[in-house]
């Protein structure tokens, strides 16, 4: 079949709709090699309609109602967004619970890596200074000094990667006691005893604001090792509104000073062989099309089960993309207690929308629908096959760290940066992340491994994107090559294999999940 021959790919035997796969669509006229007939031109990744769909029937997609037809749609037509109505949202009672018992898989002995193997027993894949922010008042002062110390320190500790300003938009002005207001705070707590800053946090506090860094780091929640090999309980802090300081440049020396003490247990740090049980692996999916269910999302699956027989920690997320197919994920649970505690997360957010004023519709972009993707039901259904068939294991409250190996169920908001956040916090120490519409996304704390969707895409941005599962659509490479092949390049870039994302240096911005109100 050459590429010209006109394609399209059907999710299930019972599907009445395929998408397109050829670059740039199919124009009206054009006849699969089965003697289907468009009747319509139908954009790459849109789908077609195999049978005649008469008005309010279903219309099927991974054997899935996505939407009932607005109007009797032809055989051959373009099956566009306007011409489904969405269906409501499962209700959170009467699931079933723990039903599905997948086979058992046999273990994957024998995989390892080159980490860095921290004293709490967690493993970093990258060994980096973080200077944690307790107010976004400070954030501009540390962005200057984290630049001095990179062109005048870094050089003088071959041994760490990178430093990094923990900077977000938190810490004063926010009703600080309020419902939710937990959240961003453990956030910021646990993202900076991730383990790729070694346990070596350090704060930049301004004096006055909210969150104290007492209030961030209670007495005994962290241990520092101190440059003379002895541990503190509590961070070195360097507040920007002490008396000490007589302008800016000493506030930027107390910084640097701070963070050469740091640098150098850091520097002590070496990369020794650690089995795959200790990567904490977070998958995500942004800036989605219709090929993120049918090739990246499908091999991250398939990765994801690899790495769960191998004795690894996997976290999937964005609850709004999820919550079309909690029946799929409550039936996977490894007991009734996982299931129930994924039942309360997706609760908590259906009220978090409702005082919002939205419901689960408002999370399909633009972008989403132009690349075929018609409503939040098509698009959860492609967002969840990045769970692989293991079993759920655990499930881990916004901010909280994962304790649970296997595959967890990370409740995050959907949003790609706030999810990446959240999962920073809860111990990732290596990220993938798939995309078919195209985003450079990428986080200064973690690597971040891209897979494409689509041949085009993955031609275009070919210095953007690690992993091409494009492939999988033209037929040239199975979702189990992918996912292979994928399995071993985080082993690769979790033992210092830089990817695109590290290469550039394209780092987006922290943004923390805060429920409660600003003041």
């Amino acid at each position: 079949m050459t590429a010209s021959t006109p394609r399209r790919i059907l999710m299930h035997a019972n599907d009445n709709v395929a998408i397109v796969v050829n670059d740039g669509g199919l124009p009206a006229g054009t006849v699969f090699p089965d003697g289907l007939t468009l009747v319509e031109g139908v954009p790459q990744g849109h789908k077609v309609a195999l049978t005649d769909i008469a008005q309010g029937q279903p219309v099927l997609r991974y054997n899935v109602t996505i939407g009932r037809a607005v109007r009797d749609i032809p055989k051959g037509s373009w099956v566009s967004e306007q011409l489904l109505e969405m269906p409501p949202a499962r209700e959170l009672d009467n699931l079933p619970i723990a039903t599905v018992k997948p086979p058992a898989f046999d273990p994957l002995e024998g995989y390892t890596f080159q980490g860095y193997r921290n004293e709490d027993g967690s493993v970093g894949t990258r060994n980096i200074l973080a200077i944690t922010t307790t107010v976004q008042c400070v954030s501009g002062v540390v962005e200057f000094a984290v630049k001095r110390i990179k062109a005048e320190l870094l050089p003088k500790y071959p041994n760490v990667d990178d430093v990094v300003g923990l900077e977000h938009t938190y810490g004063c002005g926010v009703a600080i006691d309020a419902p939710g207001a937990n959240i961003p705070i453990r956030t910021i707590h646990n993202i900076s005893k991730n383990p790729n800053f070694g346990g070596q946090a350090m704060v930049v506090s301004l004096g006055c604001e909210k969150l104290q860094p007492t209030r961030l780091f209670p007495a005994n929640s962290i241990q520092i090792r101190r440059k003379d090999d002895t541990v503190a309980t509590e961070p070195p802090v360097v507040c920007l509104q002490d008396a000490g300081h007589v302008g800016f440049m000493s506030m930027i020396e107390s910084i640097m000073q701070t963070a050469e003490q740091q640098l150098e247990v850091l520097n002590k740090r070496q990369r020794v062989t650690c089995p795959a049980s200790d990567l904490v692996v977070g998958v995500q999916c942004g800036g989605s099309d219709a090929f993120s269910g049918v090739t990246a999302n499908p091999a991250v699956g398939f990765a994801t089960d690899l790495l769960v027989r191998a004795g690894a920690t996997v976290m999937f997320s964005e609850v709004t993309e999820v919550r079309d197919g909690i029946d799929q994920l409550t039936s996977r649970a490894v007991n009734a207690e996982v299931a129930q505690a994924m039942i309360r997360e997706m609760d908590w957010y259906d009220n978090y929308l409702k005082r919002g004023g939205v419901d689960r519709s408002a999370n399909t972009t633009p972008g989403n629908k132009k690349g075929g993707l018609s409503n939040i039901v098509e698009k959860a259904m492609g967002s969840i096959v990045k769970s692989g068939s293991v079993p759920i294991a655990g499930v881990v409250s916004p901010g909280d760290r994962v304790t649970t190996k296997g595959l967890n169920y990370t409740a995050t908001p959907a949003s790609d940066f706030i999810c990446g956040t959240l999962q920073l916090a809860a111990g990732m120490n290596v990220h993938v992340f798939t995309t078919g519409r195209g985003t450079p996304y990428g986080l200064a704390e973690c690597p971040v491994v891209k897979v494409a969707t689509r041949d085009d895409l993955a031609r275009r941005w070919h210095d953007l994107m690690d992993v091409n599962a494009g492939r999988i659509a033209t037929g040239e490479a199975t979702i189990e090559d992918v996912g292979w092949e994928l399995f071993h390049l985080l082993l690769d870039v979790a033992s210092g294999k830089k990817t695109w994302a590290e290469h550039w240096k394209l780092h987006n911005a922290l943004v923390l999940f805060n429920p409660a109100p600003v003041t």
